[in-house]
């Protein structure tokens, strides 16, 4: 078979989709078909246009935030886009190699208390939301004897200078008293979403929405949850998101607009499953 004579890349010149071309040029036929829809989402997301040595490490530790969907299916795509970019890294494209930064967020650790402007803000939670809350609060309650015990065996120790265990006991006790005020705060104020009076046919909060990217007409679902309820890898964005702000009030069949880094990708609302 005849080998196809490409461009030698160029970093000061190559686009994003010059480049994904070249790199899926680079694989068989069947890796090609496995990954090639996710890499020029990736593109799009960025613009074909852009120069793939002008990505930043912030834009790529963020992409992952737009994928929604199973965790094995998220780590498989995201397999995809690390593979292209450490393609870009070993051909030149890149400075540094951009596929380290490219991991999905993790939930924030239980303990960790959360931002000012979350804790201040009303919560609305789905009854999914709130029993959830109440399991996490019942689960650190638990915790307590514990801790206590972690904290009476650490002090056993007379020597206080240096008393690393003791510490890190104390650390511990405090996160988690912490954030139990906390969790007790937002369930005492937070009002259900069944309280709300919502529109039987405008998307609200609680609500999943099927859309359709009309550039690929590639499909996502969304389920539209309170910030503190949400969770990328299980489709559930915050209202508070771009996508989420543009699809609050809308109805099936309307189509929305959400600026990303390469400028405007618009959707059309396929189905609303109300909750």
């Amino acid at each position: 078979m005849a080998t196809q004579n490409l461009p030698t890349p160029n970093a000061t010149s190559s686009t994003l989709g010059q480049s994904a071309t070249q790199f899926l040029l680079t694989l068989s036929p069947d890796e090609r078909l496995k990954c090639q829809q996710e890499i020029y989402r990736f593109v799009r997301w960025y613009g074909e246009g852009r120069r793939i040595g002008e990505l930043s490490i912030p834009e790529v530790a963020n992409y992952a935030e737009q994928i929604t969907s199973s965790t094995t299916e998220i780590t498989e795509k995201l397999a995809s886009i690390k593979a292209f970019l450490v393609y870009n890294y070993k051909q030149g494209l890149t400075k540094t190699n951009l596929s380290i930064h490219l991991k999905t967020k993790k939930t924030p650790l239980k303990l960790h208390a959360r931002p000012a402007r979350l804790r201040r803000k009303e919560a609305i939670l789905t009854a999914k939301g709130r029993a959830s809350l109440e399991a996490e609060l019942a689960a650190l309650k638990n915790e307590r004897p514990l801790i206590a015990e972690e904290l009476q065996k650490a002090a056993a120790d007379k020597d206080f200078r240096e008393n690393a265990p003791l510490e890190a006991a104390r650390e511990h006790q405090g996160q988690l008293e912490a954030r139990i005020r906390e969790l007790e705060a937002i369930l005492k104020a937070a009002k259900d979403m069944e309280e709300k009076q919502a529109s039987n046919y405008e998307i609200n909060i609680g609500d999943t929405v099927l859309l359709c990217e009309l550039t690929s007409n590639e499909e996502v679902r969304y389920t539209l949850v309170d910030a503190r309820e949400a969770n990328p890898l299980d489709g559930k964005i915050s209202t508070a998101s771009p996508v989420g702000q543009a699809l609050l009030g809308r109805n099936k069949g309307d189509k929305i607009e959400v600026r990303v880094p390469a400028g405007v990708i618009t959707y059309e609302i396929k189905d609303i499953l109300h909750k």
